[in-house]
């Protein structure tokens, strides 16, 4: 199973808000033995997002989508979801009583009465009008819930706020709650060591035959300006723990034999 997520938004590619989502989205997915297959960024044009969209409902893949659900005019992740998926966007009835609820909250704290017939209070309900068909996404935050959809192509894409403080724990639930069956704790291992004075190009050989040998990826990672390293190289393999342990072995005396200058080897799980 493959998963990705997209971040939408014209802060983001502006460079006025700095993207907190990939970093974490990575670190959600490896604590529980998963990997991210791909990131995309979108800006707030209704035509790529719905595009975007389309690709990831047809994709097959567990993707993420960050930002764009509030009702304000910038706005339009709800409705490209629903032109992708050709459904119409309807009020959810949980997520009606989840706004209302908080409105309710935010009326008991100002001390002032709850009117949900007041003009902002009628346009709040917004946030839970989502394309025919979603679940809705808990929001421990401020309980405004995200929304899960599934594409004809077994695809499901799960809408977060753009906000890391709700975006975030809502991700952990759905993957707690959808895809613990696919946890693979323990089962990704990289094993690397930092290569002095060589050429990627020379050691490309090496790299195909700890390929072919093994059932592991191999990665070169070269530096031309470390602090600490210099020019250097980072070479190593990603596998099941097991077989990754092997092929780097082999790797190293490989490298010692070629009387490569080696330095720091590393573990990442």
């Amino acid at each position: 199973m493959n998963f990705g997520i997209i971040i939408i938004g014209d802060e983001i590619l502006s460079g006025r808000r700095e993207d907190k989502h990939l970093a974490k989205a990575i670190e959600l997915l490896g604590a529980r033995g998963l990997q991210l297959a791909y990131a995309d960024y979108v800006g707030d044009s209704p035509e790529r997002i719905t595009n975007t969209l389309r690709r990831a409902f047809v994709s097959g893949d567990v993707v993420f989508s960050f930002g764009g659900i509030g009702a304000t005019p910038d706005d339009h992740t709800r409705q490209c979801a629903a032109a992708a998926l050709q459904r119409p966007l309807l009020l959810h009835p949980e997520a009606k009583a989840l706004i209302r609820e908080r409105m309710q909250d935010m009326a008991r704290e100002k001390g002032i009465p709850y009117e949900p017939d007041r003009d902002d209070n009628v346009h709040r309900l917004n946030m839970g009008v989502f394309p025919e068909g979603a679940r809705i996404i808990p929001n421990p935050y401020n309980k405004i819930p995200g929304f899960s959809c599934e594409g004809s192509g077994d695809g499901s894409v799960h809408f977060v706020p753009g906000f890391p403080v709700m975006a975030h724990p809502m991700v952990e639930w759905v993957l707690d709650t959808h895809y613990r069956a696919h946890f693979r704790q323990d089962a990704w291992q990289e094993n690397s060591v930092i290569v002095f004075g060589a050429m990627e190009v020379s050691l490309t050989p090496l790299m195909e035959r700890i390929e072919l040998a093994h059932a592991v990826k191999v990665f070169s990672l070269p530096s031309v300006d470390h602090a600490v390293y210099g020019r250097h190289i980072e070479l190593g393999v990603k596998g099941t723990p097991a077989v990754a342990a092997a092929a780097y072995v082999d790797l190293v005396q490989a490298l010692q034999a070629m009387q490569i200058p080696l330095g720091p080897e590393m573990v990442r799980k």
